[in-house]
């Protein structure tokens, strides 16, 4: 295995005591472990985790174990053609990647629908599955409830030799879609609703996008997903806690196929906490839904907790696979709080993202006894005294610069340290400058502030007096123009509502994005190119947008802002 991600760790959870043990015991030599997405939309963060989880155990086992064959599979667990695609195989694997791993070995369940189809015949010869002939709505009825048992379909004890005749001719397409379907023959009173006859087969006269018109009849994930790890070899099966109940019936269907199939293992499957994070939607229905119903731009719009999205917003993969190691591996669901992931990626880009001045909404300000054509070329370092890089660019500094317009205020409090009339602010990297006059619109708005400089005070504060307040600044004639988006979380909302499916829709915060067209930016970032990330300075982390940003018209995304300002933004 190559992966640009280093070897996790030796840290400890249920997950490694298992395995541990199943070494230590002798009943494995080595370690195989899988992820098995299904190809019907893109990952999310939630995601991220078990990626992390299962090519990173087979990194650090890997090591632990030279030359034992220890691996991590890419499967895709294509049992459903109306729902899957080539477009979202591509996107899984380029979220694998740009997270710093690389599969062993890139598998489809679909490689094994003729030996799926065989082990099918098997367990209606050996009386273990049935065809029935119930409609979806009947199967449902009959299945009961947790507090009723179900009922036998009334197709449940025909002969062998009938059912093997009816899938063998669903089997060559002789019937429509949901006419018959095969189903496992377990027990019809279990406390575990997953264990009441399941569907193992189904009709679908759908075309898939590996194996074209070859099969009308496709397996059901259930049937599908533990047959594919024992075909591979898997050793440890390890997927969420929603699963827990499947587990019963993954045993099943390797116990009732392994004599007969000859499997070179006998995976068992472990649940862990799946990642659930507030603000946000974590379930790929709703994600569907908001791109489906244009809420948001695609899968990669950077309010969405898709890799693809976080990828485009300007996280890295460090901070990703930081946050899932903070998060661990667990027994029992929780929430985790958006501050969590946050905090990941600004100490990731603490280090990495030069500083750079850029001025978001701005305002005029004419230094009235500057000199007309005077242009000077002033030192500017990319990175604090705490960040062990050296690096620095010149900035222009010029009669006319852009301020923000929060940076000043016409009638401030008494502790406001930004520029007023009369009062004097430090200019980052520049002059002491002090407002001595401003212009208004028809509307009484401020246009323009004039001010004045003292020369004297370049890089330092003025002889006798103290200076609080330092604002940036872009020099208006060397500005450069760019849009900025400003990304915040997806919903206003901790959790979704829990109602209708569609009632999440209203929680959408709709200052999730903020879209300023005219801001500017120092000189230096004229030639940014898509994907580099920066500290604007005051401002937050940003990113080159790798989808709209083109040479001359540039689009930076907020990737995080300074501080988390969320709980008290909140509070107002």
């Amino acid at each position: 295995m190559t992966s640009s991600a280093p070897a996790p760790a030796k840290i400890g959870d249920f997950i490694r005591d298992i395995i541990n043990a199943d070494l230590e015991a002798g009943r494995h030599d080595k370690v195989l472990t899988r992820f098995p997405p299904e190809p019907n939309g893109f990952l999310h963060i939630g995601h991220a985790k078990s990626i992390c989880l299962n090519f990173g155990l087979a990194l650090e086992y890997k090591d632990r174990l030279p030359g034992s064959g220890t691996r991590c599979h890419l499967r895709f667990d294509d049992t459903d053609p109306t729902k899957e695609d080539t477009l979202f195989e591509d996107g899984i694997q380029e979220d694998v990647r740009w997270l710093g791993f690389q599969w062993d070995g890139l598998y489809h369940a679909s490689d094994y629908f003729g030996k799926m189809y065989e082990y099918a015949e098997h367990l209606i010869q050996s009386g273990k599955a049935y065809v029935c002939s119930l409609s979806d709505a009947e199967i449902k009825e009959y299945r009961g409830s947790v507090t009723t048992p179900g009922k036998p379909s009334p197709y449940r004890e025909r002969s062998v030799e009938e059912n093997l005749d009816l899938f063998r001719r669903m089997r060559k397409g002789e019937f429509k879609d949901g006419e018959h379907v095969v189903r496992g023959k377990i027990d019809m009173a279990n406390a575990n609703m997953k264990m009441r006859d399941p569907l193992l087969y189904r009709i679908r006269h759908t075309a898939h996008h590996m194996t074209g018109e070859q099969w009308c009849i496709y397996p059901m994930y259930d049937y599908a997903h533990p047959i594919s790890d024992a075909i591979e070899g898997i050793t440890h099966s390890i997927c969420t806690l929603e699963f827990e109940n499947n587990r019963e019936l993954y045993d099943w269907v390797i116990d009732n196929l392994i004599e007969y199939a000859k499997f070179p293992s006998r995976p068992h499957q472990y649940e862990f906490a799946r990642l659930n994070l507030n603000y946000t939607v974590m379930s790929k229905r709703r994600l569907q839904e908001l791109v489906e119903g244009k809420h948001v731009s695609g899968w990669d719009d950077p309010r969405l907790p898709t890799i693809a999205g976080l990828r485009r917003r300007g996280y890295t993969p460090e901070s990703i696979r930081a946050f899932c190691a903070s998060v661990g591996v667990a027994k029992a669901n929780s929430t985790v709080d958006m501050a969590q992931l946050e905090f990941c990626i600004r100490d990731d880009l603490n280090q990495k993202a030069p500083r750079v001045m850029a001025v978001l909404k701005p305002l005029k300000v004419v230094i009235e006894n500057y000199p007309d054509d005077k242009v000077e070329e002033l030192d500017a370092s990319y990175w604090p005294h705490d960040v062990p890089k050296e690096g620095s660019r010149k900035v222009p500094f010029s009669k006319e610069i852009y301020i923000e317009q929060d940076d000043f205020m016409l009638d401030p409090p008494k502790d406001y340290y930004r520029l007023a009339p009369g009062k004097e602010v430090r200019l980052r990297y520049a002059y002491c400058l002090t407002c001595t006059d401003v212009i208004k619109d028809a509307s009484g708005n401020v246009v323009e502030v004039r001010g004045t400089y003292d020369p004297q005070t370049l890089g330092k504060n003025p002889e006798g007096r103290k200076v609080k307040g330092t604002i940036h600044w872009v020099s208006a004639p060397h500005a450069v123009k760019a849009e900025v988006r400003l990304y915040d979380r997806l919903l206003s909302e901790e959790a979704p509502p829990t109602g209708k499916d569609s009632e999440f829709l209203n929680a959408i915060n709709p200052n999730a994005l903020q879209v300023l067209a005219e801001c500017a930016l120092e000189r230096s970032l004229g030639d940014a190119q898509p994907g580099e990330r920066f500290q604007f300075e005051r401002q937050g982390y940003f990113v080159v947008d790798g989808k709209d940003s083109q040479p001359g018209a540039l689009v930076f995304n907020r990737i995080v802002t300074l501080k988390d300002s969320w709980a008290r933004s909140q509070q107002k």
